[in-house]
């Protein structure tokens, strides 16, 4: 793999073509990645593709949810949907709904290893059925203009080590391939580990190499330096950040600059992750008045490191029973610092 990754990626839906023109995505994080988590995010990188919280196709056709996907048009820089269901027609209709708000693309997720999504045939649940899952790629291909594509995993669980190990993997994503996903994001695990062990980053370089379409690599990428290795041992077509990216929303434009072969931003201080804690604090506030506050909490607590003491700062600030009182906390902290 070249050290540098300049070449944009082109995605053809059947009336759209959408350009890439970074090689990191932002997953989708349920209760994280909403709109203001992703305002943070392309503070470090404008151009890296980014996603809605994952959306339920039903409850989405029920009037629930819209607001994850509401006002996307407004956004700076590309962000894509993420569809979830068991359902070919609710998921046609949800893209369509998706599309005309204005989503840079159609994800379908066959990947979350939520027990109650997928023992009702979601998520991770459709690699256990790859005719229901192709007959959805099809239904949502047919239904939107925009490219659709893919996030899955290896499988539903482990299989022997040995010459044929990724045999299934690979057939797997070539059904996925043929039922028309234009770009396909593995991640190196299967639904059995959820987020247990090792990625298997070889797994995917198998998978990369038996399909034609971009393979977006998923899984224990934590830094630049991660990615770098990630790439060269996949051969991937880029790299996809989930859990690295809590409380770190420089993450994807430090791993973005790296694989253009320009400075890598520096990581945050403790004065300014004192300052991005308060920002995101004061706009979930905004956005969704008190309980702002207990959605901020998770998100305080993931960013307020990097000094002495902060165990003890972050537990003040989970007690903290007022927005007022939570920034009262911070700015306090920060002129400690200062």
């Amino acid at each position: 793999m070249p050290s540098v990754l300049h070449a944009d990626l082109h995605l053809n839906g059947s009336s759209q073509t959408r350009v890439l023109t970074s090689r990191v995505l932002q997953s989708p994080l349920a209760g994280v990645s909403d709109k203001i988590f992703r305002a943070l995010v392309r503070r470090w990188s404008r151009d890296a593709l980014l996603f809605t919280e994952m959306v339920n196709a039903t409850s989405l056709e029920l009037g629930h949810g819209r607001g994850k996907v509401e006002e996307l048009r407004q956004e700076a820089g590309p962000i894509g949907v993420q569809l979830f269901d068991h359902r070919p027609e609710s998921m046609a209709d949800a893209a369509r709904r998706a599309e005309d708000a204005g989503a840079f693309l159609i994800d379908i997720n066959m990947g979350c290893p939520v027990r109650k999504i997928a023992r009702k045939g979601g998520g991770s649940g459709l690699i256990r059925d790859p005719d229901l899952a192709c007959t959805i790629v099809e239904a949502v291909v047919a239904a939107v203009g925009i490219p659709v594509t893919v996030k899955t995993r290896l499988g539903w669980c482990s299989v022997p080590q040995g010459g044929d190990s990724h045999a299934a993997a690979m057939a797997w994503c070539r059904r996925l391939e043929a039922a028309g996903a234009q770009l396909l994001t593995l991640h190196g695990r299967t639904r059995e580990q959820r987020f247990s062990g090792r990625a298997d980053w070889e797994a995917i370089a198998a998978v990369k190499r038996a399909l034609r379409i971009p393979v977006i690599a998923n899984g224990d990428v934590f830094s630049p330096e991660d990615a770098r290795e990630c790439l060269g041992v996949t051969d991937a077509d880029g790299v996809m950040v989930g859990r690295g990216t809590m409380g770190a929303p420089w993450l994807v434009g430090q791993i973005d600059a790296a694989l253009k072969g320009l400075p890598v931003p520096p990581t945050p201080g403790a004065s300014e992750r004192l300052m991005i804690a308060a920002d995101q604090l004061q706009a979930l506030v905004a956005a969704r008045g008190d309980h702002g506050l207990l959605i901020a909490r998770k998100h305080m607590s993931w960013t307020c490191t990097g000094f002495n003491g902060a165990s003890q700062f972050r537990q003040q600030l989970m007690r903290a029973p007022t927005p007022d009182q939570a920034l009262s906390l911070l700015r306090r902290q920060q002129d400690q610092l200062a």
